[in-house]
Parts: C-alpha cells; sequence; structure tokens
C-alpha cells in the first residue's frame, strides 16, 4: 500500500486541515440534551456503539465477566438441514444487557418526557445491533462437500447498523407526552404510531446551517463541500443555497507505487493540483443569541 499523503500549498493558498477522530465541531455538547431529532440519532449510535464494543471484547477474551454465547452449543437445525454449534459465537445478549444497565441508568432516574424520549432511542439503537447478528457456517466433509456443517452467530460490520440507524434518523416520528405522563403518542395524527425500531423525537431541529451559541451550532460556514456529490456532503446542501468559494492548492502525493521482495513499498513523489470548495459566509457571521 502507497505511504502517507504528503500536502504543501501554492503561496497564499491554506489547505484544510484534515479532520481529528473526535467529536464533529459542528455540535457542541449544549445540542445533545435537546429533544431534537439529532439527539435521538446520537442516543441511538452510541447506545449501539456500547453493545457492539462490549459483544466484540466479550468474543475476543477482553473481559473477564462474559466469553462467547454459552447457549450456542450442541446442534441444531436451519432451513439448510442440521449443523453444530462451534466457534465463538458473539454474546450480544449480554452486550445488550450492559448497554442497558450502563446507558439508560441516567434516564431510569428522571420522569419526564426527555427521559423516556432518550430510554425508547437507546432501546432502538441496541436492537438495531441485534438485528443485524448473522448466522456464519463453515462445511466439513471430503472434497469441501457440506456434509458437516459448523456454525456461529457474528455481528455483521458496525457500519451497516450506522447506515440502518440513519434511515431511521431521516424518518424519525414527532411525539408528544400522553396525558397521564407514562408514555407518548404521535404529535401528527396523520403519522403512523413510532415502534420499538424507530427513532422519536420532541422538539424541532434548529437551523444549524448559521451559528448560534444557544444550541450550540458553529454553522456550516468555512466547511469544506463536494462539489460533485448530490448527498449531504454536496455543496448546495452543504452551504445552504450562500454558495461556496473555490481555492486551487497543489499537494504532494504518493504515486507509481511498486512493491520489492521483500518486503517494502517504494513509490514516486507526485505533484497533485486540486480544487478545494468551502461554504461562503452567511452576510451577518456573528453569534446569534436569543438572550
Amino acid at each position: 500500500r502507497a505511504a502517507g499523503v504528503q500536502k504543501s500549498q501554492l503561496p497564499g493558498q491554506i489547505l484544510p486541515q484534515p479532520l481529528k477522530p473526535t467529536t464533529p465541531t459542528i455540535f457542541k455538547v449544549t445540542s445533545f440534551v435537546s429533544g431534537s431529532r439529532e439527539s435521538a440519532f446520537v442516543h441511538a449510535i452510541s447506545s449501539a456503539g456500547v453493545v457492539f464494543a462490549i459483544t466484540r471484547a466479550c468474543s475476543q477474551g477482553e473481559l473477564k465477566s462474559c466469553s462467547c454465547d454459552p447457549k450456542k452449543k450442541g446442534s441444531a437445525k436451519d432451513s439448510k438441514g442440521h449443523f453444530d454449534w462451534g466457534g465463538c459465537s458473539d454474546n450480544i445478549d449480554y452486550g445488550v444487557r450492559f448497554a442497558r444497565a450502563f446507558v439508560d441508568a441516567k434516564e431510569r432516574k428522571g420522569k419526564d418526557a426527555r427521559a423516556l424520549m432518550n430510554l425508547h432511542n437507546n432501546r432502538a439503537g441496541r436492537k438495531a445491533v441485534k438485528r443485524f447478528l448473522k448466522q456464519e457456517c463453515k462445511c466439513h466433509g471430503v472434497s469441501g462437500s457440506c456434509t458437516l456443517r459448523t456454525c456461529w452467530l457474528a455481528m455483521a460490520d458496525f457500519r451497516k447498523t450506522g447506515d440502518y440507524l440513519w434511515k431511521k434518523y431521516n424518518g424519525a416520528i414527532q411525539v408528544v407526552m400522553n396525558q397521564d405522563g407514562t408514555g407518548f403518542t404521535v404529535a401528527n395524527k396523520r403519522f403512523k404510531k413510532p415502534t420499538k425500531n424507530d427513532l422519536v423525537y420532541f422538539e424541532s431541529s434548529p437551523d444549524y446551517c448559521i451559528r448560534d451559541r444557544d444550541v450550540g451550532s458553529l454553522g456550516t460556514a468555512g466547511r469544506v463541500c463536494n462539489q460533485t456529490s448530490r448527498g449531504m456532503d454536496s455543496c448546495e446542501v452543504m452551504c445552504c443555497g450562500r454558495g461556496y468559494d473555490t481555492s486551487r492548492v497543489s499537494r504532494m502525493t504518493k504515486c507509481e507505487c511498486k512493491f520489492h521482495w521483500c518486503c517494502a513499498v517504494r513509490c514516486q513523489d507526485c505533484l497533485e493540483v486540486v480544487d478545494i470548495h468551502t461554504c461562503k459566509a452567511p452576510k451577518t457571521a456573528g453569534w446569534i443569541s436569543r438572550t
């Protein structure tokens, strides 16, 4: 594989710095405590992440309190016939129990609408991981024939869970508390009642296109956008209709890489000229404050 990319810049040009693996800076922590659909997604994906991480740690023997799924023993039958449980099945039930006790602890102390909302979305996140649990098998026999199968349960890549919850975020259902305060119902009677797999929220999302101190939004001014994309990273969507600036920059990249026995990869240094698109700032670029 080629070595890392080196960057240089032309006079007067500023290259965008690579994003560090930290919490996205478009939101501050204050935006997570609201009852918006963004908050619903954060709770669901966080809960799902705990399930995934704990379950994976159990299977890899990194925790003393759990191991592979102890229930997956002996023989069983599926649509393809009989098989024996073997290998190490992911102990997702333990991961779910741990996540429920750990993530839900704070919310169970509350009795308000936000606590109910967070508990619901936490559970939706846990169920999303379990949804993609799949059975994997290995055949044994002469010339690879399946005279005997050994199977185990394994979690899918977390990307599948993330994509699934992203779709649920886009289809999240707005709800209101019921009269006795024990649950909620849909805010708009034309929409269906949310299931345990749906994400729910109480408050409409603020305008994240602009800088707003009260909701913790840093806006999208200066954000790098994709001119050719039609998705959320497109300049049309990311820049909220304000347009974008284009700057041409040069950078050194590794190219024509070849593997030499043994064992090194040698590359040439190539100069690459690229266009960087960044969102324009609104006419009023200062913080909006309602106080």
